[in-house]
């Protein structure tokens, strides 16, 4: 397709739940007006009671609730007239975390269509081999008609990590290949250029134009390939996937943010130039001395730039950056990514 981006459709509503995050927090209240619904809400919605005591209904929950864990998973569905469509977002490093979650969230693993990766980092990869098998597994006894396709840029690094100060290389695990993913059961998608995904109703990027002055990548990241260490700061395997819901814009899901979150949006908004950017949901990776050198002109320019309906952060944001990010924005337009989280957009007009 030579634009997908032209080829989006607009959805009716656009349903993105947390499975994998580094906070867990159900308790804090939701500015109103804000489209987050808490854990614990949407687990009391649909659990049926323990007992009825003088007419109210007893439920027991909080030995229901997601582990958070360092990582990022997000289960997006999108809906337009009566067809639905589901991606999952990146998994997470655990296949027990990622699937012990989605039980208590009660996900249906025979609707995920497609895993979308967003880049090789095993805190996202991690749990890919395990996780396919069982979405693929409860896609064939659903009796569905089609593969899960596990969308995959194809410059996989065989291991990653960070050069510490005193030249230790704190390295990640090895990431999983492509050989084990599709022993599992996916059908593997190799796609380093924008494309739709999950039906034509998602957009996954290609590489993000590194356009700000300040965001220039993982300081100190390293990558392995073929037995070969070479600095690769940029990381330019990370791709974003975007939603486009009627009459709010566009949703932007940049797990990592190692391009930058607002090199991410930008090029959302090049992209999408007639649409508001809507949600940015996602790590914004402004955690660690360095890189919370960022924070200040990314808070600038998320809200002068970027303007965006609501922000989001999580995973690699780090509590200094959302602290001063949670302050950048009026009222209303700060939604926190926590485990278990509902963000629930729908079209306005």
């Amino acid at each position: 397709m030579s634009d997908p981006a032209a080829a989006l459709p607009a959805l009716d509503a656009l349903d993105l739940l947390v499975v994998v995050d580094n906070e867990t927090d159900t308790l804090s209240s939701v500015d109103d007006g804000v489209p987050q619904i808490p854990e614990v809400m949407h687990l009391l919605a649909r659990s049926a009671p323990d007992r009825v005591h003088d007419g109210h209904e007893c439920k027991v929950v909080f030995d229901q609730l997601c582990c958070a864990c360092h990582g990022f998973s997000v289960l997006a569905t999108g809906r337009r007239g009566g067809e639905t469509r589901t991606v999952l977002f990146d998994v997470g490093p655990y296949p027990d975390v990622w699937l012990a979650n989605a039980a208590r969230l009660a996900i249906d693993l025979a609707r995920i269509e497609c895993v979308f990766l967003s880049h090789w980092h095993y805190d996202h990869s991690g749990g890919l081999p395990q996780v396919v098998a069982a979405i693929a597994a409860a896609r064939a006894a659903a009796g569905a008609a089609a593969p899960l396709v596990v969308d995959l840029h194809p410059d996989r690094p065989d291991q990653r990590g960070l050069m510490a100060a005193n030249g230790t290389l704190v390295l990640l695990p090895t990431e999983p290949d492509f050989d084990a993913i599709a022993a599992a059961g996916g059908e593997i998608l190799k796609a380093a250029d924008a494309h739709l995904v999950g039906g034509g109703f998602f957009f996954g990027s290609g590489a993000i134009p590194r356009v700000t002055a300040y965001e220039t990548g993982l300081a100190g990241h390293h990558s392995f390939r073929d037995g070969r260490l070479e600095a690769d700061p940029l990381i330019m395997d990370e791709r974003y996937l975007a939603a486009h819901v009627r009459g709010r814009g566009i949703t932007v899901m940049s797990a990592c943010s190692h391009a930058g979150i607002v090199n991410a949006c930008l090029a959302a908004r090049e992209q999408f130039p007639d649409v508001p950017v809507d949600l940015v949901l996602g790590g914004y990776h402004l955690a660690g001395k360095i890189m919370e050198q960022r924070i200040e002109a990314t808070a600038r320019d998320l809200r002068e730039l970027i303007a965006p309906r609501l922000l989001a952060p999580g995973h690699c944001t780090g509590w200094r950056a959302k602290a001063a990010l949670a302050t950048t924005v009026t009222p209303g337009h700060y939604a926190p990514s926590v485990v278990g989280s509902l963000y629930r957009l729908l079209a306005t007009d």
